[in-house]
């Protein structure tokens, strides 16, 4: 028993107990202090972001809510009955549809023919339900003009207001579509015309919200602003064809587009 004490307290007298140092409060207080620092910086760091980078702006203040077909059906629908004429009556009915026509049965359109106007080249566009849609602008009068009032500037700048409406909702919100045409409504005894545009047409437009191209407010013919004017002749003027069909030696049926002037 005495070996074993006395083995102890050598131990102890080898390893006498430690004393704390008479800094360490010191250094406590001082990374203490830095902890705090570095926690506000990052508080404020976080602060200073949430206030200098404000959310995406939303696009437009209406959005369909399906998609495909459906989504192209909500948009004519809701973009057709913004447009009146001067006595409160809807513009046209707009009917969306992907390519095709429709006698007897529905035969689907494969291709889009686009006439160079200096006859140099021209452009064969494959189409499908998935990357392109048709809307036809139908008045209520003969053949789908328009039934009430006459013919005019006005209101056919109008007419090409929607159609621009259209393709900006459908570019912006049905997946896959790269190609629209929308049929004018028909002027008795004139050519059936149609607008076609691609989605790159419009690719300025659609980075900003839609009120930067168009007024939230549909006017009517006769208070059509000028500079609204002046962007959709800018935007349209040069994607207004003569529209006919075609077969090619294939049997596929052609939507040929040649230009109007």
């Amino acid at each position: 028993m005495a070996a074993d004490v006395t083995s102890g307290e050598a131990l102890s007298a080898d390893h006498p107990p430690r004393r704390a140092s008479p800094h360490r409060g010191r250094f406590l207080f001082v990374y203490g202090t830095l902890g705090a620092v570095l926690v506000l910086a990052l508080v404020g760091i976080v602060i200073y972001a949430g206030r200098s980078i404000s959310p995406d702006p939303t696009w437009s203040a209406w959005k369909p809510q399906g998609g495909g077909l459906g989504a192209a059906k909500e948009i004519a629908d809701h973009v057709g009955s913004g447009y009146r004429l001067q006595g409160g009556k809807q513009l046209v009915v707009v009917i969306a549809r992907v390519p095709s026509v429709t006698a007897k049965e529905t035969i689907p359109i494969n291709f889009f023919s686009i006439r160079d106007p200096k006859g140099v080249r021209d452009a064969l566009v494959p189409v499908n339900g998935s990357n392109s849609l048709t809307f036809s602008l139908c008045g209520l009068g003969q053949a789908c003009s328009i039934a009430t009032g006459k013919p005019s500037v006005a209101r056919g700048v109008l007419v090409d207001r929607e159609i621009l409406e259209l393709a900006l909702y459908t570019f912006k919100y049905v997946a896959g579509v790269k190609n629209v045409v929308a049929f004018q409504p028909p002027v008795m005894g004139k050519p059936q015309y149609a607008v076609y545009l691609q989605k790159s047409d419009l690719s300025q437009e659609l980075k900003v919200p839609l009120v930067r191209t168009l007024s939230p407010k549909v006017p009517l013919p006769s208070t059509i602003i000028p500079r609204e004017q002046q962007m959709i002749d800018s935007v349209l003027k040069s994607r207004i064809y003569k529209s006919s069909y075609a077969q090619s030696q294939q049997g596929d049926l052609l939507l040929v587009l040649r230009p109007s002037a």
